[in-house]
């Protein structure tokens, strides 16, 4: 059976063999964020609705896990922001009442949880990982590109009060960009954000493939490391990918091959390589920065977007 709205297990340091749950088509998301390797967003929207059908949603869920797969979670992701999909509450409740063996994360930009419907909506889940990049409005605006009506010191309310009224674990993201988030000043405010959230990790990332913007590099690992020195005591990690994701017990070299002789015959996007091979573009995605970072491939910017063509 193909599914629709359901992908993976896709390969994952964090989150080990982690079945992908999609609710909103690709690119619904209340935020355009120069780094995102899904691409650009398309609806840029704040508004939450009914995305996708939430019968068709459980009839693969059932089909899925009817075998009794072994996952470590089950994670709420994909091709945009997942917390605008107003039934998530639902799919929660479905999941927990039916496959009561399952973890459930949330991957989110952290917009969406300004409203205490949808803190409620999601309370059961096991692991949130929401993301904050910077605590100043203009530099929000500068990485984030969020819809019109986002206010950065909201945002962190709601993380805040999220942490507070319920029990998961919290894993706090906060992705880097050289000369936009990582000065001293960005990061003094950044850090009292965070303490105030108290998360239990939080997670340092920065590129390890191209953003939806040209020309955006890559902190280096050692000033990742000063960042991170700089955060403490607060429970920091770097999640950048300095290390092969090849060594993930849960990657495929199936997929990794498929990728490499479809682009041999001709460059392609990420986008394309979803279409052609028929897997999830979050997916494609994990292969293609284990691909760059082997210099296996190697990427061009062209008018339609970042190409992939083999060395």
């Amino acid at each position: 059976m193909k599914f629709k709205h359901l992908f993976g297990p896709v390969p994952s340091r964090r989150l080990g063999i982690s079945l992908g749950v999609d609710l909103v088509p690709h690119k619904v998301c209340s935020m355009n964020c120069i780094y995102c390797e899904v691409g650009k967003t398309t609806n840029l929207t704040n508004q939450r609705g009914d995305y996708i059908p939430l019968t068709e949603l459980m009839s693969e869920l059932k089909q899925y896990l009817k075998d009794e797969p072994e996952l470590d979670y089950i994670t709420f992701s994909g091709a945009g922001e997942p917390l605008l999909h107003e039934g998530i509450g639902e799919i929660i409740s479905f999941i927990k009442n039916e496959y009561t063996q399952y973890k459930l994360a949330l991957i989110t930009n952290s917009t969406q949880l300004v409203d205490p419907q949808v803190r409620n909506d999601i309370k059961q889940i096991d692991l949130i990982l929401p993301s904050l990049d910077s605590a100043d409005q203009a530099v929000f605006q500068k990485i984030n590109r969020g819809s019109a009506d986002l206010n950065v010191d909201k945002i962190i309310a709601g993380l805040k009060a999220f942490k507070q009224e319920s029990n998961c674990e919290m894993w706090l993201e906060v992705f880097f960009v050289p000369s936009l988030n990582d000065n001293e000043a960005d990061l003094e405010k950044l850090k009292t954000a965070i303490t105030e959230i108290a998360p239990d990790q939080v997670q340092l990332n920065t590129l390890d493939r191209p953003g939806t913007e040209p020309g955006l590099e890559p902190l280096t690992e050692e000033r990742m490391d000063e960042i991170a020195d700089f955060l403490k005591p607060l429970p920091v990690e770097i999640i950048a990918k300095f290390k092969a994701r090849n060594k993930i017990s849960s990657f495929q070299k199936d997929i990794e091959s498929a990728i490499l002789e479809t682009i041999k015959r001709r460059p392609c996007t990420a986008i394309d390589l979803a279409e052609m091979l028929g897997t999830h573009i979050n997916e494609i995605n994990k292969y293609i920065g284990s691909l760059l970072q082997e210099d296996k491939i190697i990427s061009e910017e062209q008018e339609r977007g970042t190409f992939f063509r083999a060395r």
